[in-house]
Parts: C-alpha cells; sequence; structure tokens
C-alpha cells in the first residue's frame, strides 16, 4: 500500500509540472500559427481561443489534483461509507 502512495504523489508531481507545460505549449502554438494571410483553419485566432478557453480549466483542475496527491490527501481512501468523517 506504502508503494501506491507513492506512486500517487509522483503522479500528483507529474500533474504539477504537465498541466502549466500543456497551456504554455498551447499559447506558442497558437503564436505560431495565427497569421492573417493564412487560409486553412489552424490560422484563425477564434479557433485558438476556443482551444485555450477549454483547456485552462482543465489544466488547473490537474495542478488542483496533483497538489492534493502531491501532500497526500489521497493516502486514505474511505472505502465503506461508515469511514467518512463527519
Amino acid at each position: 500500500m506504502k508503494k501506491f502512495n507513492a506512486f500517487k504523489r509522483y503522479f500528483g508531481l507529474l500533474f504539477l509540472i504537465l498541466a502549466p507545460l500543456v497551456i504554455y505549449e498551447l499559447v506558442a502554438g497558437a503564436v505560431a500559427n495565427i497569421d492573417s494571410a493564412g487560409k486553412k483553419d489552424i490560422n484563425n485566432p477564434v479557433i485558438w481561443i476556443i482551444i485555450i478557453t477549454i483547456f485552462t480549466p482543465i489544466a488547473a483542475g490537474l495542478v488542483i489534483f496533483g497538489w492534493y496527491a502531491f501532500r497526500g490527501e489521497y493516502d486514505h481512501l474511505p472505502w465503506k461509507s461508515k469511514e467518512l468523517d463527519n
């Protein structure tokens, strides 16, 4: 069980690092691909705004989840409702 808790903490650290990198890559991709003279969909800024708007809250949720996992909040998960603290 201790190995599984360490596994959760490592994944928490991974999510803490990965989520901001994904948002950075999306913004960098948008800056590199938006072109007013471009004819393809990838050159349209509206598409990039929609994609970044959708993925930013997802990345924020991954950061929150990663922080809690890294702190060890998920080390003991209840199996029955009797184990829940009131």
